[in-house]
């Protein structure tokens, strides 16, 4: 059973994830990881939603960055960028939706960099 505080924490260790959007560099990662450095010794349900949020958000700079040949060579790792953007838009709110209801979510397109 989980409390009301941890739920929150929970959420907000994903939601943390859009300080990236706001322009800090590399803020989907700081985000998460200040969130969950705070709490992750007092809850083992943030321990493993803050694990899999960073898990998530490095991986998808990891890819991000992996596009940067393709506008290079190709000219389409813009359209690659925009597609990672909303998978991870999109993915962040689900994760903060189930972690608000108890649940957790997996992260697609993750590696598993936290164990």
């Amino acid at each position: 059973m989980t409390t009301n505080e941890e739920r929150n924490w929970c959420v907000g260790v994903h939601l943390a994830s859009f300080a990236g959007m706001l322009g800090l560099a590399f803020g989907s990662i700081i985000g998460p990881l200040i969130v969950w450095l705070i709490k992750r010794h007092e809850s083992p349900l943030v321990d493993a939603h803050g694990k899999e949020a960073l898990n998530f958000q490095i991986s998808m700079s990891i890819w991000t960055l992996c596009c940067i040949p393709f506008f290079f060579l190709f000219g389409f790792g813009l359209i690659l960028v925009i597609i990672l953007m909303i998978i991870d838009l999109v993915n962040v709110v689900l994760a903060a939706i189930a972690a608000n209801e108890g649940r957790f979510h997996a992260y697609p397109l993750r590696i598993q960099f936290l164990k």
